[in-house]
């Protein structure tokens, strides 16, 4: 089981721990777990013996969820993983640092049970999962997504510049940055030409439809900004902003 779907499993697993959940709709709710991630995590849960869907008395077309002894068995063991693993992502900040982190990853749950438990994790996923529609809300007739928002600008600057170099740049991984590369080349918004100083390597520039593209994208991530403003206030993403500068101070790149 990947590290994501351990997170998302003990919080489900955690919210059943001291009440039932009226519905599947009910649960996906309280945790701001989309519908359909939802579904899936509790099909498999239940596969496992860890949950159990019984039909609402008050309601006959919905499910009520209960956790089993099996399944208390497996978030303790959750629980210790998680935690370890929390530990392992916040190891940088200090004690009231990660109670504000998490006070503020909180903050962008759309809306927050106060009585679940969530682990870091889940917490950053679900703050990257809701900023991420919004981006890919805001460019939807673009052609762009907000796995875009940085590499557009940065090669603008750059260009022409070599595909490692971008990498760098983004603190991304050569395939990740590869692999958005790709879909921009696809879309016509950049080029791959050879490298004038190297010609094993590529050069790659924007096109002039991927030029015309720059005000779009500034225009969405200002946007993106207002909204985090608006749910955190000014000193909210001074902090969160600074919080995550000192975690992703000297780790490796990402993927």
């Amino acid at each position: 089981m990947s590290s994501g779907a351990q997170s998302r499993e003990f919080v489900v697993l955690n919210a059943l721990a001291d009440q039932d959940a009226r519905s599947q709709q009910d649960l996906a709710h309280r945790l701001g777990i989309n519908r359909t991630i939802i579904v899936k995590l509790l099909d498999r849960l239940q596969a496992a013996g860890y949950v159990t869907r019984t039909r609402n008395p008050a309601n006959r077309r919905t499910y009520v969820l209960s956790l089993t002894g099996e399944g208390r068995t497996a978030l303790a063991d959750l629980r210790e993983a998680i935690e370890s693993r929390d530990d392992q992502i916040t190891a940088p900040l200090t004690e009231p640092e990660r109670a504000r982190f998490t006070e503020l990853l909180t903050r962008l749950l759309p809306e927050p049970d106060p009585d679940a438990t969530y682990s870091t994790e889940h917490l950053i996923t679900q703050a990257h999962y809701r900023l991420r529609r919004l981006g890919d809300h805001l460019l939807a007739d673009s052609g762009l997504r907000t796995r875009h928002f940085l590499l557009l600008p940065t090669l603008d600057r750059l260009a022409p510049c070599p595909q490692q170099q971008l990498a760098r740049e983004l603190s991304l991984t050569e395939p990740a940055t590869a692999a958005l590369v790709d879909e921009l080349v696809q879309a016509g918004f950049v080029t791959r030409g050879q490298d004038p100083h190297d010609r094993r390597r590529y050069a790659l520039e924007l096109t002039g439809e991927g030029r015309a593209r720059l005000p779009e994208i500034k225009v969405a991530m200002a946007q993106v900004e207002t909204e985090l403003r608006g749910l955190l206030g000014e000193d909210g993403m001074r902090d969160l902003r600074t919080l995550l500068l000192k975690l992703l101070d000297g780790t490796g790149p990402t993927e």
